[in-house]
Parts: C-alpha cells; structure tokens; sequence
C-alpha cells in the first residue's frame, strides 16, 4: 500500500469525523433517532416532532414534492411523507437537508447533475422492479456529496486536484492522489458517521467501482448507470470533461439492454424540465435566507 496515500486518506477521514467546514447535524437527528428505535412509536408522534421545526419541515415538504420522487399528488403534510417515503428516506433528508443548500450555494451544476441523478435512478428502478425506488432516488441524490465535501472543507486540496484535472488526469485518480481517497468513498465515509442505511451507503461508495459492492450490487450498479446517462444528457455538471465509462457489469448484474436508453430518455426528458422550475424555486428560497 502506498503509505503517502493511506496517511492522507487518515487524515481527511479524521477530519471528516469532525465534521470540518460542514453544518453540524440538526438536535432533532438524536430525538428522532429515540423515537424511531422504539417499536411503538407512531408516524404521528414522528411527525409532531419534526414539524416542531419549520425549517426543516419546509426542506422535507419541498424536496418530498420534487420530481425526482415523481408522486402524482402534492404531498402537504409531514406524516403523508413519512407514509410515502418511509421513515428512512425522511432522516436522510433531515440530516442533509443543510447539504443541499450548500450544494446549491457552492456548484448549481453540481446540485443539477445530482438531482438529474436521482431523478434517473428512480425512473430505473421502477422499469426494473428493484424495490423501494424512492430510496434509490435518494442514493442517486447522495451519489457525489464527497464532491462538495471536497470544496467546501478541503478547499485547498480542491485547487491542486482541479490542477491534476486540467493536466489530463482523471478526476478518480487525481482524488485519490490529493486525498487518499476519491469521492465516492468520501460521501460513503461520511454516511456511515450519519449512520444512515447501508443500502444508501453502499450505493454511493460503490457507484464508480462496482467491484466493492459486497450485498447492494443492484443498487449499486443502477446509480453508475443513472449516473452515465444523467453526463450523457450533459444535465448538470461535475469534473469530468466527458461522459465517464460504462461498467459492462452493471448491464449486467441489473440484466439492462443499452437499447432500452431510449424509453428511459422518453420518461426523464418531462421530469428534467419540472426540475428546472424546482432549481428555480431553490434559488428564490436560498436568497431569501442569505
């Protein structure tokens, strides 16, 4: 193993762990993690807590009605989300409702490229009948927060790896030179300091080398291919100059035929456009606050 390279990944783990440069998580997370730990507990108590929060509540309402969660209906209370979405979902969006917003604030490429992602990831997992395609959305929503961790807490770093971009080298490997690690095993990382599920987790840290996937390959294999077909729309924007390469194993493992990209394009092409208007409204809200 290359010792430069494990020291500076045990350094920005360690930093990571600290949480450096990234809001702190909300005081409902550990009041609402009681509650989900005890069997008893209603979606109606759930739902009292959080809307104890305005804020958050307003984040959760705005992101539950976005498109790249697709219900027909508008979703108007807490609990109708909690029922939609399950009690997961709604803790990811909690503790990384303050991450959006600073996504958005940091790279709006970033943020589009993100949600296009997600909006793709569910439309996959529904023609594939993968279960719980709201919960894919939102992996596919998380797939690059390593990237905005490395720009919002690593800012140096950042420079000299953009540097190693610009001089032609790929985005993966200049990561991992710079960092010790590349995005993808960063936002994993911090996931897992979250304690959000494992199937989100493995999801993310395996998106761009399926090979590490170990009981989620599924759903790791659907978001790198969301993710190739998000870059090959050019929705959005991230490091790489061009779309990145296709792991013909994750044709596989979702047993998914190139062919049938044209029906995928045909149903995410309406919801791309709905996302526009919700980038929009994000940006009203985000000026408001500041």
């Amino acid at each position: 193993m290359n010792l430069d390279i494990y020291e500076k990944s045990k350094i920005v783990k360690k930093k990571l762990r600290r949480l450096e440069g990234l809001p702190t998580l909300p005081p409902i997370v550990q009041r609402l993690n009681k509650l989900i730990e005890n069997e008893e507990t209603s979606f109606s108590q759930i739902a009292e807590l959080i809307e104890k929060d305005q804020v958050i509540t307003s984040k959760i309402l705005r992101l539950a009605n976005s498109a790249f969660y697709g219900f027909p209906k508008k979703i108007s209370t807490v609990q109708n989300a909690l029922v939609l979405l399950g009690v997961n979902i709604i803790k990811v969006l909690i503790i990384t409702s303050s991450i959006f917003e600073i996504i958005y604030k940091e790279d709006v490429s970033l943020w589009e490229h993100s949600i296009g992602v997600a909006t793709c990831a569910r439309i996959l997992a529904e023609k594939l009948e993968i279960k719980e395609p709201q919960e894919i959305a939102t992996a596919g929503l998380l797939h690059d927060l390593g990237k905005i961790v490395e720009k919002v807490s690593f800012k140096v770093e950042y420079k000299k790896m953009e540097e190693l971009v610009q001089e032609g080298k790929t985005s993966l490997l200049a990561e991992k030179e710079i960092f010790g690690l590349d995005h993808a095993e960063m936002g994993a990382f911090l996931m897992k300091i979250w304690n959000l599920p494992d199937r989100l987790i493995e999801a993310v840290g395996a998106h761009h080398e399926l090979e590490k996937a170990k009981n989620f390959k599924k759903e790791s294999a659907l978001i790198h291919l969301a993710n190739i077909l998000i870059h090959a729309r050019g929705y959005g924007n991230s490091l790489y100059k061009k779309v990145p390469s296709l792991d013909q194993n994750a044709l596989k493992i979702l047993n998914f035929n190139l062919s049938e990209t044209k029906e995928i394009f045909l149903i995410l092409e309406p919801k791309l456009y709905e996302l526009k208007f919700f980038t929009e409204e994000l940006k009203k809200d985000i000026k408001i606050t500041l």
